[in-house]
């Protein structure tokens, strides 16, 4: 029986990376799409399966889930059809993401209505979780990044686009995915006019709040976390450096064990020293990789047309016509390998790539963790981190191993 399909599968002889553990020489059973069991010795294997797949001493993580992330391989999340969310979604699997969220930059009401539509029809298309195995990464719904952002912190955004709140009438124009279970989150910095309120309103309607483009001082960021919002959107970028006298959103979200913050590990938004020291004081447990890729990512050096103007790629920093930084063309992969070249284990890895960006989605009972009963969505690494393997509700939906 062709392993895509099996009712259950039984991937043997693999390194599986385990909430607490790394597991050797074991094994893992996949039933009706979920992980039904884990083995950690060769011994006492169930005796029959529809499929047996040996790894070879492959390393399983669970798969990864990018919160942040504006497009690839040619392909811009503000003006995607369902077909190019679908490519990018095949693109992500290839780099062990199991789950993204399509992000939107500041811009027009009848663009943000177009994105919407695509990514309704992309999850539409790609059926209920537990259903039909996806072509690719899963889309779990959508993230706001702005427009409800401070102007001074603006980074490669197009502050004409960006907006105070006066009341719940502003969000009228930014529309929901209506597929059933669809993440909501918005990315917005709490001292624009009516910020707080805004943190507030969204938190009732269910979305998730984080702060981000900011240059908000902790009194703001207080009321802020009060009212609902208890991340913050790439920790460091486009928010004010912290200053001994004014601490700002970095010393808030460093000294706050109640704040939890995802980051760009690429060594160009953060130097390699800096992931290093945010992996001491935050810890893994309280951070979440993110690609923030642009629709560049997969292509290489060039330039290319993206958000109205030219980006531009070289040595892998993006770059606009006034020298800030656009985004990345790193994946998740990228920033996991990063995490384990500064030191982090591969547990706290699978923590910072898989298990925490579940727990801020508020799916981690479902996925995120390799653990009897949740999805089996998963990746597997060779021994020099190369994705042979990825797998979502325990479908094969990358197969390197044979290239």
């Amino acid at each position: 029986m062709n392993a895509s399909h099996a009712t259950s599968t039984l991937l043997r002889n693999a390194r599986i990376v385990l909430p607490e553990r790394t597991a050797e020489q074991a094994s893992l059973l996949i039933d009706n799409n979920r992980i039904a069991r884990v083995f950690e010795s060769l011994t006492d294997l169930p005796s029959t399966s529809d499929s047996i797949i040996d790894l070879d001493g492959l390393t399983i993580l669970p798969g990864f889930i990018d919160v942040h992330i504006h497009g690839a391989v040619g392909v811009d999340t503000m003006q995607a059809n369902a077909a190019d969310l679908e490519r990018v979604s095949r693109f992500l699997a290839t780099g062990g993401v199991t789950g993204w969220l399509p992000t939107l930059v500041p811009a027009p009401a009848a663009d943000y209505a177009h994105a919407i539509d695509a990514i309704d029809r992309a999850m539409k298309e790609q059926g209920p979780a537990g259903g039909q195995p996806p072509p690719g990464a899963r889309i779990l719904g959508v993230h706001y990044e702005g427009p409800f952002v401070n102007s001074a912190q603006c980074g490669a955004l197009h502050s004409e686009f960006f907006r105070s709140f006066s009341g719940a009438r502003d969000l009228d124009d930014l529309p929901l995915v209506e597929q059933a279970g669809a993440k909501h989150v918005m990315s917005l910095a709490p001292e624009i006019e009516g910020g707080v309120e805004l943190v507030r309103e969204l938190n009732r309607r269910g979305w998730i709040v984080s702060l981000g483009h900011t240059r908000a001082n902790i009194d703001q960021l207080d009321k802020a976390f009060e009212a609902g919002a208890h991340h913050m959107t790439h920790f460091m970028n486009a928010m004010t450096p912290l200053h001994h006298r004014a601490p700002g959103p970095v010393g808030w979200g460093l000294s706050r064990d109640d704040v939890t913050c995802d980051i760009i590990a690429d060594g160009i938004h953060l130097d390699r020293n800096m992931l290093r020291l945010l992996l001491k004081l935050k810890g893994p447990d309280r951070l979440s990789l993110i690609s923030d890729a642009v629709a560049a990512a997969g292509l290489g050096d060039g330039d290319y047309q993206i958000w109205g103007e030219t980006i531009t790629v070289k040595g892998g920093r993006t770059s606009n016509a006034t020298g800030h930084i656009a985004g990345s063309v790193i994946t998740m992969h990228d920033a996991a390998r990063t995490m384990l070249s500064v030191g982090a284990s591969e547990i706290e890895v699978a923590r910072m790539a898989a298990t925490n960006p579940a727990r801020l989605l508020g799916i981690d009972q479902d996925c995120g963790s390799i653990e009897v009963g949740k999805r089996a969505d998963l990746v597997a690494l060779d021994s020099d981190g190369k994705v042979l393997l990825t797998l979502i509700g325990g479908a094969i939906v990358f197969d390197a191993r044979d290239a």
